[in-house]
């Protein structure tokens, strides 16, 4: 495992210090769960198998086509991926620090089970598709891979793919023969829509949620041990490589749910599921693959000093905990039937604009407040939480 210099009491880096690669792709990441998540905010429609509406018009089929091939199913474990390389960069830090492995784990474990506090917080008032509570429980489960050999690692992440294609499989068969409805996110009774929140959670979270991050999350240590986002140009053919191959197999795996979920194809059950599986199980070679370019465009603005977008999206990176909160703040507040109330006037397209809008709004609020090394308030809060014993 790589050694990072030492840093002060906390061994947080300090902003100024952080590698830009990991920070602008956890920005960029973001407008990808923006549009991921938005349309699930649509009430009275029956939907398909990623929640897009199965009777909007053109437009609404085409962004929802382009999204299925490019965006659903590729940013869960691109974050997932930057995730396990993140617990890498603090471990790192600590061990620099002088502290040993078991002071290490109990930091990371305690840091983890915070981030299953937030999501099981977020899921209760906010969003029913969280993800912060699968990083926690995985983070918990697996951090001692942190220090197992790398061979280890790739073997368990291989299992975590297999374990991935059985819960795809089961969850696929559940969601075509269950009765359809509206998402907890578009239900009109709020204790209705917390009650069965909080029930989507509990159930999803050790199931889909944690088998969908287990290979990325595996693969984003493997890479970390290798400072590949740090020091990408030394790295540069295996980035191209994961970059060329995975956007590939990424975009050829989503044609057929494309065509299913935009009624081009209706294929019998047995064919859409397997279609649905190869779909998501194809998104973590895509999830890689934008990881690895975006490692690349990083490793070329190295020669100078990155320019006030690249800036502002690392900022938007810094704050990414609590991006990714407010994106969901902002989506309740828009489209939920007891506020807002927009989601039951707009189609699939429309909630994407909102979306990208909702994710600019949240880059220039980051790059306007980390301007001056200030971190996020949710960065700060969990922050706090894991050393705040020490």
């Amino acid at each position: 495992m790589s050694i990072a210099p030492p840093t002060p009491r906390d061994v947080a880096a300090p902003i100024a210090r952080r590698a830009l690669a990991p920070d602008l792709a956890r920005g960029l990441m973001l407008l990808l769960i923006a549009l991921a998540h938005a349309h699930l905010y649509l009430p009275g429609h029956e939907v398909g198998f990623r929640g897009y509406t199965l009777d909007g018009g053109a437009l609404d089929r085409l962004v929802a086509g382009v999204q299925i091939l490019l965006v659903d199913g590729r940013a869960l474990p691109m974050f997932a991926a930057l995730f396990g390389y993140g617990l890498v960069q603090l471990a790192n830090r600590q061990l620099a620090a002088g502290r040993n492995w078991a002071q290490v784990r109990k930091v990371l474990r305690r840091r983890n089970l915070w981030l299953l506090a937030f999501g099981f917080c977020h899921a209760l008032l906010l969003f029913f598709g969280d993800i912060l509570g699968a990083y926690g429980l995985v983070g918990l489960v697996l951090v001692g891979f942190i220090r197992r050999e790398d061979r280890a690692v790739l073997r368990a992440a291989v299992v975590g793919l297999v374990l991935h294609v059985v819960v795809l499989f089961a969850f696929g068969l559940l969601t075509v023969s269950a009765p359809k409805g509206d998402t907890p996110a578009a239900m009109a009774d709020p204790i209705e829509a917390t009650v069965m929140r909080l029930i989507g959670w509990v159930w999803m979270t050790p199931t889909y949620f944690a088998a969908s991050v287990v290979p990325a999350f595996l693969f984003g240590i493997w890479a970390a041990r290798r400072r590949v986002l740090e020091d990408p140009v030394p790295h540069r053919g295996l980035l191209s490589r994961v970059a060329v191959m995975g956007a590939g197999l990424a975009v050829a795996g989503g044609v057929p749910l494309m065509l299913i979920d935009t009624r081009i194809w209706t294929p019998a059950d047995m064919p859409a599921v397997a279609a649905y599986a190869l779909h998501s199980v194809t998104g973590i070679a895509g999830g890689l693959a934008y990881a690895a370019i975006i490692g690349l465009a990083a490793g070329r603005m190295r020669r100078g000093r990155p320019g006030p977008v690249v800036r502002a999206l690392a900022a938007c990176g810094q704050w990414s905990l609590t991006c990714y909160l407010l994106q969901s703040v902002i989506f309740v507040a828009v489209f939920a039937p007891y506020m807002g109330g927009l989601g039951a006037r707009v189609g699939d397209a429309a909630a994407s604009g909102i979306a990208v809008v909702t994710w600019l709004a949240t880059v220039v609020i980051a790059a306007l407040s980390a301007s001056g090394g200030r971190r996020g308030p949710a960065e700060t809060a969990l922050r706090w939480l894991t050393y705040r014993h020490r």
